[in-house]
Parts: C-alpha cells; sequence; structure tokens
C-alpha cells in the first residue's frame, strides 16, 4: 500500500493541480467542513436508526463508521468522479455550448455523484457490520441516497453563504 502511494505521488505531484480545478474538488472542500459533517451524522444517525432498526448505541456507531469509510473513500473518489466526468461525457457538452468546466450541468453531476459514491460505500458498510439485509436495489438505498443528499447539499448551500474565490 505504501509502495503504492509513493507512486501515486509521483505520478501525480499537488503541483500540477495548481493550475486544474474542477468543481468535484471544490465539494471535496466544503464537504469536510465541521457542520457539512455535523449535519451528514445527525441526519443519518435518525435514518440508521429508523432504517435498520438499531439501538441508539448501534446507529451512533454504524453512523460513525459508514462515514468515517465514505470520508475516507470520498477523498480520492469524488474528485476522480469529478476529473472522469470532465472527460466524458463533460467534453462533448461544453464543446458543444462553448462552456468551460463550471457549468451548471457539472455542478448537478458533481451534486449526484458525490451522493452516490457517499451512499454505496455507506451501503458496503451497514451491509458488511450493521444491516446484512441492506440491498442496493432497495428502498433502503434511495433513503440512504436521500440522506446523502442531504449532507452534500448543504455543501452546496455552503457555496452561495460564503462564495468561491477567484
Amino acid at each position: 500500500m505504501r509502495k503504492l502511494f509513493i507512486i501515486a505521488i509521483i505520478l501525480f505531484p499537488p503541483v500540477v493541480y495548481a493550475n486544474v480545478v474542477w468543481p468535484a474538488l471544490y465539494l471535496e472542500i466544503r464537504l469536510f467542513s465541521w457542520w457539512a459533517i455535523g449535519l451528514g451524522l445527525l441526519v443519518e444517525f435518525f435514518y440508521v436508526k429508523w432504517l435498520f432498526a438499531l439501538s441508539v448505541k448501534r446507529s451512533a456507531i454504524a453512523d460513525l463508521s459508514a462515514n468515517a469509510a465514505s470520508s475516507i473513500a470520498g477523498i480520492l473518489l469524488i474528485p476522480l468522479a469529478g476529473i472522469a466526468w470532465e472527460f466524458f461525457p463533460a467534453s462533448i457538452y461544453q464543446q458543444a455550448f462553448d462552456w468551460g468546466t463550471f457549468n451548471p450541468v457539472t455542478w448537478v453531476a458533481t451534486f449526484i455523484l458525490g451522493c452516490f459514491i457517499n451512499a454505496v460505500i455507506e451501503g458496503a458498510v451497514y451491509k458488511k457490520w450493521f444491516a446484512p439485509h441492506f440491498r442496493y436495489k432497495s428502498r433502503e438505498f434511495l433513503w440512504l441516497l436521500v440522506a446523502n443528499a442531504i449532507s452534500v447539499g448543504a455543501a452546496y448551500i455552503s457555496f452561495l453563504i460564503v462564495p468561491l474565490k477567484a
């Protein structure tokens, strides 16, 4: 694992990112703000308690575990999903409309990708350790998407409160 990390640093040094920015990078920063984390934990705690019928203590542990896993994996996956979006399909419609990276379609796609990535990772944690009956093709997963949409939505609302600075 350490070798893989060193190879990644060599291949993708932070200096490379200095002139390349896309919405997923901004979202990533806002998702790690204390209030977005707090809101996400609170909303998902009630979701876990209600949907999986766990005790308060077990719901809190499940919520913290799932969110820790999605945060750690999301550090890499959300920006990667954003850059993948930029290569395809964004490159097609951006050229057609003569738009740059920061356009409404990309912002909506980034929101959806952020919610989906978090929900998939959290769902895996719930299924493995807390709710073995959990299925991705179920109403439980849709509710998990809704819960994640609230926390990702909070990160988006922060762009209105504290706008990006150029």
